[in-house]
């Protein structure tokens, strides 16, 4: 699925290849945004598989941002909208790490890479 490919380029690249990184993950998530719409959720009213599948990155967004230097909200605000009605559900705000834990992983695996 593009959206781990596109994640992991985020979180593993630097300079010009984490810039292209940057813009091929907002193409890959706009396209999501798109099909979500004005829906709640992507079956509509329902918490469905869709957002079961993707609930996961929200908690790596801050990642993303942090490393990419880039807003998330403001290049896909509907997303974002999504993401904090979903960590409203407690079972999935009780199944997910806390944002900081995986930027701390995430600059761990860097740091392995040589990149931080």
């Amino acid at each position: 699925m593009q959206v781990y490919d596109v994640a992991r380029k985020v979180l593993t690249k630097e300079g010009e290849e984490l810039e292209a990184a940057k813009e091929e993950f907002i193409g890959v998530w706009k396209v999501l945004e798109d099909e979500l719409g004005d829906k709640p959720y992507f079956e509509g009213e329902k918490f469905g598989f869709v957002d079961i599948a993707l609930v996961g990155f929200c908690s790596w967004f801050y990642a993303f941002e942090t490393i990419g230097n880039f807003s998330i909200e403001s290049r896909l605000p509907k997303l974002v909208s999504w993401a904090k009605r979903c960590m409203q559900k407690e079972t999935v705000s009780k199944s997910l790490c806390d944002e900081k834990v995986a930027y701390d992983f995430a600059m761990m695996v860097r740091k392995k890479l040589g990149i931080e």
